[in-house]
């Protein structure tokens, strides 16, 4: 029950948790989950939403919308966070959900906060529950449910994936805090400068909670003028220090896989664009050298033996260098790489090898291969190249696989100009 001292918590609580959109129609963002014709909406209209799981970025408006759902449908509504919260405190919630359906028919939703730390017997103690509709649990997590979280509750709920907030949104978040006169703003004259507005905005990297918290730190901190709070571009960059440029594993995982698939497709752009992300996210440049000089083998590879060259040329400058200069020979060499013509002949022939490897591990040497220092005969069996002006047609793989073929050049680049003996020729014409 509200009282005095719960009025005074709402009063000094956080702008961000004072402007918590109550309704769906203060809700902003994630039109893909909760247009009017969407599954979810039309789920929830009707109350017949189950289980779920809301996976995004923080500041997404996860626990907003599962707060929303228990006030649109009538229902209690309880909060726990997984790292504080232990089984004995969910059972009993449990218990008071199962009363509450039983005697008055009033449903519980249980909202898990960090749902993805909780162990697998903490996520067991729940699976009676959600199966008889005791609770209906929705947990919230910002790592990748499937990943994170236990088989037998991923099958008992429906994920929803939340988006980073556009810019928009964010902007309409900025503007309903400044006219709310009751949470927000409203009642104070702010004179605050698009710019600054918009850098509040860019900054947040599409979490609501942060343009928020912004924003009242720079009207908290910033002079008045004229009997009006003025923010400034400069007041907002000083509140601003850093933007949510932090990333879990996963996101991590998918902007190095889009630095190397921008590399093999020959886009410098994004290459260059996923590579300062990755590095403001707090990725070290070593890890992006080493995909880089991956990749230009993999996918440049004899087209252009330079890319490797320059990229390992890059690392050497890095290393010397340091941060921030050595990213310019960073950028450099990636920039080569993309703009290198593309082969994957390296790549195609070692991954042939290696399942010839396998299926041979014991195919003998062939007889003139040997070392046979001590055998004079056998010596005189192997043709030394360079007394037929530096190549003869000869066998140099074990018998089982002597005619097997895996390096096959492209018609790309410096490739192009490589000509296989007849021989090799030939065997790759076999039907």
């Amino acid at each position: 029950m509200d009282n005095l001292f719960s009025d005074n918590t709402k009063k000094l609580a956080p702008l961000a948790e004072r402007m918590r959109p109550k309704s769906f129609d203060d809700f902003f963002g994630q039109e893909h989950l909760v247009s009017k014709n969407s599954f979810l909406r039309r789920a929830i209209a009707s109350n017949r939403l189950g289980s779920s799981i809301f996976f995004g970025p923080p500041g997404t408006g996860k626990t907003t919308l599962a707060s929303i759902i228990a006030t649109t449908t009538g229902s209690n509504f309880v909060i726990l966070n997984a790292v504080s919260s232990g089984v004995a405190e969910v059972k009993q919630v449990i218990q008071t959900a199962k009363s509450n359906l039983e005697l008055y028919g009033k449903k519980t939703y249980l909202l898990l906060d960090e749902c993805h730390r909780w162990s697998k017997a903490q996520s067991d103690s729940m699976l009676e529950a959600i199966e008889k509709g005791y609770i209906i649990f929705i947990g919230a997590t910002t790592e990748n449910p499937f990943i994170s979280m236990t088989r037998a509750i991923i099958s008992r709920c429906r994920v929803f994936e939340f988006k980073p907030l556009s810019k928009n949104d964010i902007k309409k978040a900025i503007n309903r805090a400044l006219e709310d006169k009751i949470n927000g703003f409203g009642n104070l004259e702010i004179d605050i400068d698009d710019d600054a507005k918009d850098y509040i905005i860019t900054s947040s990297g599409g979490d609501a909670r942060i343009a928020l918290n912004n924003l009242e730190i720079a009207v908290l901190s910033s002079e008045k003028q004229n009997g009006k709070i003025k923010i400034t571009i400069k007041d907002a960059k000083e509140v601003c220090t850093h933007g949510n440029k932090s990333i879990d594993e996963d996101l991590y995982f998918d902007m190095l896989s889009a630095f190397c698939k921008s590399l093999r497709g020959s886009d410098a752009d994004a290459a260059v664009y996923w590579s300062q992300r990755l590095i403001a996210s707090g990725c070290d440049p070593l890890l992006i050298f080493r995909r880089l000089l991956a990749h230009s083998s993999e996918d440049v590879g004899l087209a252009n033996s330079n890319a490797l060259v320059v990229a390992n040329s890059a690392l050497q400058a890095y290393l010397q260098m340091g941060a921030p200069e050595g990213l310019i020979p960073l950028t450099h060499a990636i920039i080569y790489v993309c703009m290198s013509p593309k082969s994957n002949s390296v790549v195609v022939a070692m991954n042939k090898a290696k399942i010839d490897v396998e299926a041979t591990y014991t195919g003998d040497v062939p007889a003139h291969l040997k070392n046979y220092n001590y055998m004079h005969e056998k010596r005189e069996q192997y043709k030394y190249p360079h007394d037929y002006g530096g190549y003869v047609d000869q066998q140099y793989l074990p018998d089982e696989i002597k005619d097997h073929v895996y390096y096959i050049p492209s018609k790309n680049g410096s490739e192009a100009s490589i000509k296989l003996p007849q021989t090799k020729q030939n065997n790759i014409n076999k039907p």
